[in-house]
């Protein structure tokens, strides 16, 4: 069962003297320490009905919280656009005519490798059964995805912490991922960003089975999980660098011998590049270059990746709303300089500048030509050369705590420039009331860090490895790092049990206490 107690004691610590029994020789001393280990469980007793009700009732509230706010979600704020569509369209060639392709400009289908085939195929199969561009169907197989990753992050908590705190830290963990309105908001949407949650949340559940229980299934369950978030987005990936080394390394020889482990690692590597080899074979045939995920700019071969235009946005962009109004018109849309922030201008003169290199871009019918993408180079040059720390440092920096820290409306009806009271009073209270929860999460994950639960360090990895990928991004948006909540949910489910159980200890003994009196 999810939420059922371990039926091993947990081992109660002793500062000090040890305690002896019989012979002093054999004494026993136990230190109390600031890391929690999970106790070894056992056969579990048999289980009342009674305790089977209570179990699926404080699994079924949660639950069908996380569902009620999910469809209102899915009704209110349900849309197709943008990277949909290209998800979309891929899908629809290859049932159409059985090419991994996207339309072209003269009218026909042409072969493409910016999207990765795991998003596309799941489409194409939603497509196949319930009706091509049936953008609906899949959003609500996302939100059954999502309800699962809740399941998948409590079963997980209750497997790395104590068996006193399991039953109640994997309860808050399930309250806390199932009410999340951040995750909930991209079900209501055909992105990857809910099956890519639901696999790393698999991923962190079959690797601490593994460590627990050694074995085929396990380790073939943790493979499916990693290789289906690198599918689906290239830096999937990161998560089997985070979390293989835990399967490989200080295993007890008892439970599985080094050369069954090193003969499962390899029947597992080899099953995980497959479809990559298939993937990178495809690309070599089609456009004759080494391409193993996919381009890092989204361009296909031969396509202008207009790397100028790259780097000087690099040297100003610093938040979603400059991605939003500037970054995403370019091509094909008016560059309005208006909308830049003085940051982008260190004198009148470069004002002026970026002012005629506007003008002319507009002017050319909006294409971005290479001869104008050379003088978006040069401008880029001459700002980096004047502030390199600037360009190379303080704006990755301030770009990747953008990405952790603001309020994650972006999929709301809310102006982006949230800030400012003057214009949307009530939506600027909201996003201050969204940034609050988001601060509240992460703080909850940096007290469940500092109690180092079982596999601390590998979500720590992961946390780190993603930020550190972002470091490279010309243009934020909050959703890169929302692959990094299933950690937070987890580390955060541990942390808010510990604090309420203290709390609730307090209480107790505050009563008692009075009661004395």
């Amino acid at each position: 069962m999810l939420f059922a107690n371990a039926s091993a004691p947990a081992q109660r610590a002793m500062s000090g003297r040890g305690q002896e029994h019989g012979n002093p020789g054999n004494a026993v001393r136990l230190y109390s320490t600031n890391r929690m280990e999970a106790a070894k469980e056992s056969q579990s007793p048999p289980i009342s009905g009674r305790r089977i009700a209570h179990l699926a009732l404080g699994a079924g509230l949660p639950l069908a919280a996380g569902l009620t706010m999910r469809f209102w979600m899915l009704k209110n704020f349900f849309e197709a656009n943008g990277d949909s569509l290209i998800y979309g369209g891929i899908a629809k060639n290859l049932l159409l005519y059985g090419r991994y392709a996207l339309g072209s400009v003269s009218g026909g289908v042409a072969p493409t490798l910016i999207r990765l085939p795991g998003y596309p195929l799941f489409l194409a199969l939603c497509f196949r059964i319930f009706g091509m561009e049936n953008y609906f169907a899949p959003c609500c197989i996302g939100i059954a995805l999502d309800l699962c990753t809740c399941l998948l992050l409590a079963a997980f908590v209750r497997r790395i912490t104590p068996a006193r705190y399991s039953s109640g830290a994997a309860t808050a963990t399930l309250w806390i991922a199932a009410l999340c309105p951040f995750t909930a908001s991209y079900t209501a949407f055909p992105l990857t960003e809910t099956p890519t949650l639901f696999t790393l949340a698999l991923a962190m559940w079959a690797m601490a089975r593994f460590r627990d229980d050694p074995g085929w299934k396990n380790a073939l369950g943790f493979t499916f999980a990693i290789c289906g978030a690198a599918l689906l987005r290239p830096d999937g990936a990161l998560a089997a660098i985070a979390f293989a080394p835990a399967l490989l390394f200080g295993l007890p020889t008892d439970r599985i011998t080094p050369q069954k482990l090193r003969f499962i690692a390899s029947v597992c590597i080899l099953l995980a590049l497959t479809p990559f080899a298939a993937w990178t074979w495809r690309n070599w045939r089609a456009f004759h270059i080494f391409e193993p995920l996919a381009p890092r700019l989204a361009v296909d071969p031969g396509e202008d990746p207009h790397l100028g235009w790259e780097r000087w946005v690099k040297t100003w962009c610093l938040d979603y709303i400059s991605t939003y109004q500037i970054y995403w018109n370019v091509p094909g849309d008016e560059l309005d300089v208006s909308h830049l922030p003085s940051r982008a201008f260190d004198s009148p003169a470069q004002y002026a500048q970026t002012a005629a290199l506007a003008r002319d871009y507009n002017a050319n019918g909006m294409d971005l030509t290479p001869e104008l993408d050379a003088r978006f180079a040069q401008l880029a040059a001459a700002r980096i050369a004047a502030h390199p720390l600037r360009s190379y440092l303080w704006l990755p920096l301030g770009r990747v705590a953008d990405m952790w820290v603001r309020p994650r409306v972006e999929n709301l009806p809310i102006d982006l420039d949230w800030w400012v009271y003057a214009h949307h009073w009530a939506e600027t209270r909201f996003s201050w009331a969204c940034v609050a929860l988001n601060a509240l999460y992460l703080l909850l994950a940096m007290a469940g860090l500092w109690l180092r639960p079982r596999f601390w360090l590998p979500m720590l990895a992961y946390m780190l490895l993603r930020s550190a990928m972002l470091l490279s991004v010309s243009a934020p948006e909050a959703r890169y790092t929302l692959e990094c909540f299933p950690m937070l949910f987890a580390l955060g489910g541990v942390a808010l049990y510990r604090v309420m159980n203290r709390v609730c200890l307090s209480v107790v003994k505050v009563k008692a206490s009075l009661g004395r009196d």
